[in-house]
């Protein structure tokens, strides 16, 4: 039962899946269907977390629009997510960023990776 699942799921996964991690800035564009049209929108924020994988695979997005704090989590592989583009690297040393939920401004911000 387990090798059959594995296949199934083996079929299911993306080839082209971008390289991001936990801190990184990133655009996701996304599509949503409105009545019969659908069109394609982009949300951008730091990648809180990345858990699972393989077909299973998730990770979170926040950011903030208006004051507010909003955090979306997508499926990897979802054929909604359209394609994950990096903004910009960010220098963490956690695999969860849960304490940006309680920062605001200045504080919330993630340090760039330089190479």
């Amino acid at each position: 039962m387990n090798e059959i699942i594995k296949k199934i799921e083996a079929e299911q996964l993306k080839e082209n899946v971008p390289e991001f991690n936990v801190g990184d800035t990133v655009r996701v564009h996304a599509k949503i269907k409105e009545g019969n049209r659908e069109r394609i929108q982009v949300f951008e924020g730091t990648v809180l977390k990345k858990q699972g994988g393989g077909a299973r695979a998730t990770f979170t997005v926040r950011k903030t629009s208006n004051g507010i704090g909003v955090e979306k989590t997508w499926p990897l592989h979802s054929p909604h997510v359209e394609k994950v583009e990096v903004v910009r690297r960010g220098k963490v040393r956690r695999a969860k960023l849960n304490y940006l939920r309680n920062r605001v401004g200045k504080a919330a911000k993630v340090k760039e990776l330089v190479k």
